[in-house]
C-alpha cells in the first residue's frame, strides 16, 4: 500500500560524503535533518545517533550517517535501530563504498549509487499519482535506452519513489525493483523491464 511516509531509509554510495549530505539536507527541507558526518564513524557517534533517534518527533526526522570509514563495532550497535526505526525516524547512510558496510547493515536498507541520483532530474513522474498516459510517455522517451542506461533509470526510479515522492513500497514493489535489475543483468529487453516496473505503480495505485 502506498502512503506519503517513508518508514525506512537507504544507503547512498558516493565519494562526496559531505557534498551529498548538503544536497540531501536542501532537498528534504523543511523536514528536520540531523547529520553525523565524520571521517571515521566510531562507537561514540553511534551512541549519539541512538540518543537522537529516541527524541520524540511528530513529523519525519531524517538522521544522516556519513563517513569515509565505518567502525564495525559502531555498525553492530546500530543494527536493531536500522531494522526497527523509532516512529517518524528515517536513516540515510552515506559511504564511499559498499565494502565499508557490514553485510548485516547492507541487508537492512536499499542501496542507491550517487551518480544515478542525478538521473532523477530526467524523471518527472510522480509515482504516487502516475497514470497510463504518463507511463506511455516515459516509455516512449526511453524506448532506445541501453542496458547500462536502463539500470541507472531503475535506480533513479527507486530514489524518486522513496526519497522524492516519499512512498512506502509494498513487498511486491520492492521485489519488482530487484527483479528489474536481475532481468537487465540477464539481457532482457530494457523497455520491457522498465514497462513492468513502472506499470506496477499504476496497478498498486488503482488497487487502493
Amino acid at each position: 500500500m502506498l502512503t506519503h511516509n517513508s518508514k525506512k531509509g537507504y544507503i547512498l554510495i558516493s565519494s562526496s560524503v559531505e557534498a551529498e549530505f548538503e544536497r540531501i539536507r536542501e532537498e528534504l527541507k523543511p523536514s528536520r535533518v540531523v547529520g553525523f558526518i565524520e571521517d571515521e564513524f566510531k562507537i561514540e557517534h553511534a551512541k549519539a545517533v541512538l540518543a537522537e533517534s529516541y527524541i520524540s518527533e511528530s513529523q519525519t526526522k531524517y538522521i544522516i550517517l556519513g563517513a569515509n570509514n565505518f567502525n564495525n563495532v559502531s555498525q553492530n550497535s546500530l543494527l536493531k535501530l536500522l531494522e526497527e526505526p523509532p516512529r517518524n525516524i528515517e536513516y540515510i547512510i552515506i559511504s564511499p563504498t559498499k565494502s565499508n558496510l557490514l553485510p548485516t547493515v547492507r541487508s537492512r536498507m536499499p542501496i542507491v549509487k550517487g551518480e544515478t541520483i542525478h538521473a532523477v532530474q530526467e524523471i518527472s513522474l510522480n509515482l504516487f499519482k502516475i497514470n497510463y498516459a504518463e507511463v506511455f510517455e516515459f516509455l516512449k522517451t526511453n524506448e532506445r535506452v541501453k542496458k547500462s542506461e536502463a539500470k541507472s533509470l531503475v535506480q533513479a526510479l527507486f530514489y524518486r519513489a522513496t526519497v522524492i515522492d516519499k512512498l512506502i513500497l509494498s513487498e511486491s514493489q520492492l521485489q519488482n525493483f530487484d527483479r528489474a535489475y536481475r532481468l537487465l543483468e540477464l539481457n532482457s529487453r530494457p523497455q520491457s523491464v522498465l514497462a513492468q516496473l513502472v506499470m506496477s505503480f499504476v496497478g498498486e495505485k488503482n488497487a487502493n
